[in-house]
């Protein structure tokens, strides 16, 4: 028997039997709907986070006084460390010494020294806390992963000027903040120069000012240090050669180590694996519903089976081989998976685009999702491949069915 006949008789089942055919194929869009909105919303989800993460720096160090074995997830804990769980006890401080030591390594490139504390800053009437850093202007344009909406960066010979987060410019007082605007902090004057391309609230200016500004902080002080190496493939080489070189000046070893440095690199690795072990999870629980699929397939195929027996008898008495009565099964078996997946593949795309709006402002999921080619190809392919798997048994019963046997069914 011709293929194309075979396909026919499998196409013809597939119509007289649409009820239990329906039944089934909605089996099968449910479990490849959900399987490729999953998917698509992992890939969205990923090339967003990948986005907000390449702004990050991925040449950046922080180093951070205080050290917890007890490890953090994005690199405040112990890097290559051992030994219990045990935070130090004494209060340790960054200096002018660390950044003696860290001068000293040919492969960093910047050294940027920073402090922070909480300011009272008012405007047009209007006052509020917010965080203040104090930068080392002559370093920080070159190690910010920040962009400007407007204005620019602090100058060297910058003194009462500051740079002010988009967030506190546009929505913090009454009136917005604009370039050249006078801010009151802590009862002194400084002048906008720039505002950051993002919404926060942060004020940044000379950390010689800062150190005026903040009265808690001690001259000379630092709360972190941000260190720009110059090669960002080596980074974590170049993070290991930093950790032995300070903790050889600050005469510490693994069990008594004082300090913690953090790279964005690292966190992006441990973002990156989060995702996607949270993707394979997911999809995990989705391709139960294929399961559910295939065990209706199965089923449908044996009731076809036992609905067909005679015509399977017929067929073979008037020369059908077994070979056919299996391909005709196998092929109606495909064609519920097909049918199944490629509607499975426009629902899956409209639940991409609904489900974000149902979680509401998920940070990476604002985009939606798209569906991809890859998704599409991968979709179809399984779903004809559960059809084919659970249509095997019942399409080998069937060919093995003996003329006579066939013809006395009743």
């Amino acid at each position: 028997m011709r293929i194309s006949k075979c396909l026919k008789h499998a196409f013809n089942m597939v119509v007289h039997s649409k009820l239990r055919s329906w039944l089934t194929i909605i089996g099968i869009v449910i479990g490849v709907g959900a399987v490729i909105a999953i998917v698509s919303l992992s890939e969205s989800a990923q090339q967003e986070m990948e986005s907000q993460l390449s702004g990050l720096g991925g040449d950046l160090i922080t180093l951070t006084a205080g050290f917890s074995r007890g490890g953090g997830t994005f690199g405040r804990g112990d890097f290559g460390g051992g030994g219990a769980a045990k935070a130090t006890k004494e209060e340790v401080v960054l200096d002018r010494t660390d950044i003696q030591a860290l001068k000293g390594i040919p492969e960093i490139a910047y050294i940027e020294t920073e402090i922070r504390g909480t300011v009272e800053v008012s405007y047009l009437g209007r006052a509020g806390k917010v965080t203040l850093t104090g930068v080392d202007q002559k370093v920080w344009s070159h190690v910010t992963t920040s962009t400007l909406a407007d204005g620019r960066f602090l100058d060297p010979a910058d003194q009462n000027v500051v740079v002010i987060g988009g967030g506190l410019a546009s929505s913090y007082f009454d009136q917005p903040v604009g370039i050249n605007k006078m801010l009151s902090i802590e009862n002194r004057s400084f002048r906008v120069v720039g505002i950051i391309d993002d919404n926060g609230r942060s004020i940044y200016m000379p950390i010689q000012m800062a150190f005026q500004v903040i009265p808690e902080k001690d001259q000379g002080i630092y709360d972190s240090i941000i260190i720009k190496v110059k090669n960002e493939d080596t980074v974590l080489e170049d993070l290991a050669k930093i950790e032995q070189k300070l903790m050889m000046v600050r005469h510490v070893n693994n069990r008594t180590k004082d300090f913690s440095l953090s790279s964005n690199k690292q966190m992006q690795a441990t973002r990156a694996e989060l995702m996607s072990t949270m993707s394979m999870f997911l999809i995990a629980l989705a391709a139960v519903s294929l399961i559910v699929g295939a065990v209706g397939i199965a089923n449908t195929m044996f009731t076809s089976v036992l609905e067909k027996t005679k015509d399977i008898g017929i067929m073979k008495a008037i020369g059908a081989r077994n070979s056919d009565i299996l391909i005709i099964f196998l092929f109606n078996s495909a064609i519920i998976g097909l049918v199944g997946g490629i509607l499975g593949i426009i629902f899956g795309g409209i639940l991409s685009g609904f489900i974000p709006a149902l979680l509401g402002d998920v940070r990476f999921l604002r985009g939606g999702g798209f569906v991809s080619m890859n998704a599409v190809i991968m979709a179809v392919s399984v779903s004809i491949l559960v059809g084919l798997l659970a249509g095997a048994i019942p399409a080998w019963k069937a060919s093995r069915l003996k003329p006579v046997d066939a013809l006395r069914y009743e």
